[in-house]
């Protein structure tokens, strides 16, 4: 198959990543694969790492005059079986085409931007279903799983190995993903400590609330890190403490490397975890459940070797590369004809 995919995504991101995977996968798989991005070297760069030949384009705002013209230049020059759409932005600038077109929807977005889509694909049963809510068909919407690296062989992150036992948070530092939670969490936890690697505009107030709640000595943040499965494979316990999360790539992220996971009830972690089982779940807006939920893990070996080894199997089960590319090849294939 020829695709294009089409993405304007951020510098970092779940999102992105798993743009970078799939590209990378369908063209190792044989398909021809065009990625066009916005201005990033640094994805660009990746991407032809991987044997694609990436198009940059500037994917502005309103004022931007330029983009959909280029980018129906650039389809009609590859002339694709299919073109995916990620997101709001690259879907806003879609042009018309003939081509089948299918938007993938990482969230609850405002599904003006995909009105010239053929077919939606969200990556939670969640998000299809209230796709089907607001009017789309079933036939139209389609449920496709993300798929992670894995970490089972990564070599866990020595600068955390002296921290025991080791509770660990991955994101952007933003309300959303709930991380003065997980430090209002540890102050229950007198023995714990918490790394929280990710970047953002919070940075500063979890700082001060650290301070606040007497843990500043045990939480590090440890800023931007390429290292996830190594943090992974260092830690005690995933703690996933985000107020929103459509998905939750990390608590797949941390089945793979074999680290039990602890969250609260967002939609993503909610859909994906089977409570006791591969994972523990607890209420939105309660540190005391959360901090309570990871004191039973860690005070509990055996729990928590179970709640690893079954979160493994549901990783090589449903979120490997191998299961996730075929279902993806598959769809692929239908739309296209």
């Amino acid at each position: 198959m020829r695709v294009a995919q089409v993405m304007a995504g951020a510098t970092h991101g779940g999102a992105e990543l798993f743009y970078e995977r799939l590209c990378a996968a369908l063209h190792g798989a044989g398909d021809t694969v065009l990625p066009v991005i916005r201005h990033n070297p640094a994805r660009a760069a990746r991407l032809r790492a991987a044997g694609m030949a990436p198009v940059e384009l500037g994917f502005g705002g309103p004022l931007d005059l330029l983009t959909r013209p280029r980018l129906a230049a650039t389809l009609r020059g590859f002339a694709p079986d299919v073109v995916v759409s990620w997101m709001n932005r690259a879907s806003g600038h879609m042009p018309r085409g003939d081509w089948p077109l299918v938007g993938r929807l990482g969230g609850y977005y405002d599904l003006r931007h995909y009105r010239g889509c053929d077919h939606l694909v969200g990556n939670t049963r969640g998000i299809v279903t209230w796709l089907r809510q607001q009017g789309w068909a079933e036939g139209r919407t389609h449920y496709l799983p993300n798929f992670v690296t894995d970490f089972a062989a990564a070599a866990p992150a020595t600068d955390l190995l002296a921290a025991r036992p080791l509770l660990l948070g991955l994101g952007r530092l933003h309300t959303d993903k709930g991380f003065d939670l997980a430090i209002r969490a540890l102050a229950r936890l007198p023995e714990a400590h918490l790394a929280l690697a990710g970047v953002g505009p919070e940075g500063a107030a979890l700082l001060a609330l650290a301070a606040r709640e007497g843990v500043a000595g045990r939480v590090s943040f440890l800023g931007w890190r390429d290292d996830a499965g190594a943090l992974l494979r260092a830690a005690d316990v995933f703690v996933c403490s985000s107020r929103i999360e459509p998905l939750g790539n990390m608590v797949i992220e941390a089945w793979s490397a074999g680290c039990p996971v602890v969250a609260l009830a967002a939609a993503g972690p909610a859909e994906l975890i089977r409570p006791a089982q591969d994972g523990m779940v607890t209420p939105l807006e309660d540190p005391a459940a959360l901090a309570q939920a990871i004191g039973q893990v860690l005070a509990d070996p055996a729990l928590a070797r179970r709640l690893a080894a079954a979160g493994r199997a549901r990783f090589e089960d449903a979120f490997a590369a191998a299961p996730v590319l075929a279902r993806w090849r598959g769809f692929l294939h239908e739309v296209s004809q």
